[in-house]
Order: C-alpha cells, then structure tokens, then sequence
C-alpha cells in the first residue's frame, strides 16, 4: 500500500487529491497538513512513501517546507504541487531535492501514475512539461561551474564528469532530455534492464538519489548545456 501525505492550504483541493488517490486499492491517504509548517512534523510522524506538495501556501510555502521536510526526513518523496507549468519556485524546489512536479490541472489518472512512479524510487521526469521545467531551470540558474565546459568543443572536462564512464554520460545526457529508460534503450540499442543499471551507476556516482537530482547535477557541472 502506497501510504500519501497532503499539504495544501485549501480544504477543497485535499478533498478532491484523497477521493481521486483512495478509490485506487494500492493508495491510501495517511496524513494531510494545511500549512508549510506543519508539513515537516507531519512527514516524521506519519512516514509516508510520498507527499504532495503545494507550492504556493500562506506563512511557510511549499519551497521552505520542502527543505524542512527534507532536513527532517532526508529519504522523503516530495512532489510539487503547482498551477503554473513555468512557476519559478519549481526550479528551487527541484534544487532543494524535491522528486519532480505536477500541474494541479492534470487528470486522476496522471496523479495516480505520479504517486505510483514517485513511491516506486524513481522521479517525475518523463512528462514533456517537467523536461520544459528542468530545461528552464538550468537556463536560470544551473551551469554554476561554467569551466567545467571547454569553450571550443562544448565538452565537458574531466573535473565535471568525474567517475562517469562514456557510456553513463551518454545515458545522463539522454536523461537529462527527459528519456525514460525505455526510450534511452532504444536510443542506445540496449537492454532496458542495461540501462537500469547505468542509470543506477550514474546516481551513486553522483551521490544523488533520482533522476532529477542527477540532472540536476548534470547542468550544474556542465555536463548537459541548456538549448537555447
């Protein structure tokens, strides 16, 4: 069973999340919060596999309590609540190490596959408006070590990549293009399951723990530059 938390500021959206993740049988509500701040107490009581965030709440918003909750519960899954596909604190959010995010205008089925994606370890990346985020993201404020990049070939040094062998980069970079492992497989004419392990590699290597936070990295070091 999928244990969720809530946080959000309107009575009326919790009502509408909990309906629409309880009638699934592998979903189960276990906690809501109304503010920011109580969000992070709520986490470490309760221990849910996931808790949807909103962003943009009175008092502690969403941003400030995605750090606490993570300061408190370091292997939380947090996944950001927003009405704007271009909301400027999403890119912060995903910095402080939120597992991706989801317009509040998305159907059932896509909250459902959200959680379920979410709980399973892995990270809302796939979607075409969270690859625009991450893209926006890096634009505003990755690429932090722009020396990590050689200015004539746009290849990344050494120093940048760092454990990373050809092929997990290659992989990173496809990740970062928002690719599930499915279609990075396809890509590189590989196995899925070979890409699973890459993938796996390349997150232990970074010392990250999902796919967002290895892309992440990835603009900030340099190793994936932002299209123009």
């Amino acid at each position: 069973m999928i244990r969720v938390a809530l946080v959000d500021d309107q009575a009326m959206v919790r009502v509408g999340l909990r309906m629409i993740l309880e009638a699934e049988d592998d979903v189960v509500v276990c906690a809501e919060a109304t503010d920011g701040e109580d969000a992070a107490a709520m986490v470490a009581d309760h221990q849910p596999d996931v808790v949807l965030m909103d962003i943009r709440m009175p008092g502690m918003d969403g941003l400030a309590a995605t750090r606490e909750v993570l300061s408190a519960s370091p292997d939380a899954r947090i996944v950001i609540l927003t009405t704007f596909d271009d909301d400027e604190y999403v890119y912060e959010a995903l910095r402080a190490g939120a597992s991706g995010f989801l317009l509040k205008s998305a159907d059932g089925d896509t909250l459902v596959d959200a959680v379920r994606v979410v709980a399973g370890g892995e990270a809302l990346l796939a979607p075409e408006i969270t690859r625009k985020v991450i893209e926006q993201f890096a634009a505003r404020g990755g690429a932090t070590a722009p020396a990590a990049i050689d200015p004539d070939t746009h290849v990344p040094s050494p120093e940048a990549i760092g454990d990373l062998s050809e092929r997990e980069v290659e992989v990173l970079q496809l990740m970062a293009r928002g690719m599930s492992n499915q279609e990075i497989a396809q890509e590189l004419w590989v196995s899925a399951t070979t890409v699973k392990t890459h993938v796996s590699h390349i997150l232990t290597k970074l010392g990250v723990r999902d796919r967002v936070q290895a892309v992440v990295e990835a603009y900030d070091s340099g190793i994936v530059i932002p299209r123009g």
